[in-house]
């Protein structure tokens, strides 16, 4: 056990000398202690890593008492697929009891909880308001607060930390996929949001939280994740892409699923420009069912806009959302209800279908996110 601990922290140190990101599960001299002689609860997936080492993995080698895993949408070992139904089951590695978060209940009950002392968030989101991961953030907060029990949040950074935009989500459209009135993109990290969510008391009970912040890090780092977030987002691309793709799920286009390209391409069979073409097929574990199976779509190759990891969006690209619309062939056919509650309001389908101009519909959420940037920056821990 010392030797893990010891290589832990030497690596740690190392990497703070040469000036490397160290997400907070890497500062394990600041949590340790308060795992000691404790019965640990953790919300964790794949991307909950020390190095190449799953933070459970770790954790129990270092004979800290983890009793349960909370899994997110996708699993506690990824296996499954965007809106999967997940199971509570165990480890087949650890044996630990994994308890589902995405699938009969999306916030841990009274029971669920029974003997846990301290609970920990360790997850990779990609910093988008309909990314589920916040959502089980604020849940996991709230149900901690009710039950009295302390959450450390393992930091980690946000590759789309670095602006904020997008409608603000209007309370009647609240789903899974937004729980918050934040905008689609709103430039903070799990930690900060997480101080935002007890600061502007989003849930009835604030929770007793500590942060443990990552190291060599500001919102303008660029930061190539180290693990997939979720099966569907296999690169920097898709995650710069993500924020302004997302919202063709609640249509009729086809964002890549079901290719080796997802969210780095748009189209569908009668789009005019037959420049580019691809094909989604089913891969199990990570697209089933995708849009347009074994159908050649014609579309855009958006990977090219990205050709280093520093050539970074800084709003979201709305004149995609239009120009998709207006080359649909079936217009009334184009939304589907779910784009509301991506967008977290009715007005931006409303705004696309009456023709309204890109500069028209920014202009129209610039107020609200004044508003909103004035509040996020009384819980920001990074510049």
């Amino acid at each position: 056990m010392k030797r893990n601990i010891i290589l832990i922290i030497f690596i740690a140190v190392i990497s703070h000398a040469c000036g490397q990101v160290l997400p907070g599960a890497y500062q394990t001299h600041e949590y340790l202690p308060l795992l000691q002689g404790k019965q640990i609860g953790i919300v964790a997936n794949p991307s909950s890593v020390i190095n190449n080492t799953h933070l459970v993995d770790s954790l129990l080698s270092l004979n800290i008492n983890i009793t349960k895993v909370f899994a997110p949408e996708h699993g506690f070992r990824g296996k499954a697929e965007a809106g999967d139904h997940i199971e509570d089951g165990k480890d087949a590695k650890t044996g630990l009891d994994i308890i589902s978060l995405y699938g009969n209940n999306r916030k841990p009950n009274k029971e669920q909880l029974i003997g846990i002392d301290l609970m920990i968030f360790d997850l990779q989101g990609v910093g988008t308001r309909f990314f589920t991961y916040i959502s089980t953030l604020k849940y996991m907060m709230e149900a901690c607060a009710e039950n009295n029990i302390p959450l450390i949040v393992l930091d980690r950074p946000n590759p789309n930390a670095h602006y904020v935009d997008g409608p603000i989500m209007q309370k009647e459209y609240e789903s899974f996929v937004g729980l918050m009135p934040i905008p689609i993109v709103y430039g903070m990290t799990d930690g900060e949001l997480a101080q935002m969510i007890n600061g502007e008391h989003w849930n009835t009970k604030n929770c007793e939280l500590l942060i443990i912040p990552i190291q060599n890090y500001s919102h303008q780092t660029s930061y190539e994740l180290p693990i997939k977030p979720s099966p569907n987002l296999p690169n920097y691309k898709s995650t710069y892409l993500y924020p302004t793709l997302c919202l063709f799920e609640g249509t009729k286009a086809s964002i890549g699923r079901g290719t080796d390209f997802p969210f780095q391409v748009i189209g569908f069979p009668e789009y005019s420009n037959k420049d580019f073409q691809f094909t989604p097929h089913s891969i199990p574990g990570v697209s089933a069912h995708p849009k347009f199976k074994d159908q050649v779509c014609n579309g855009l190759d958006l990977r090219k806009l990205y050709p280093s990891i520093e050539d970074k969006p800084y709003q979201l690209n709305i004149q995609w959302w239009i120009d998709i619309y207006e080359s649909y062939p079936d217009k009334e056919d184009f939304f589907i209800p779910f784009f509301e509650k991506l967008a977290g309001t009715q007005a931006l389908r409303q705004q696309i279908e009456k023709g309204l101009s890109e500069e028209a519909i920014r202009a129209s959420w610039q107020q609200d996110l004044e508003d909103f940037k004035l509040k996020r920056e009384q819980y920001l821990l990074y510049d």
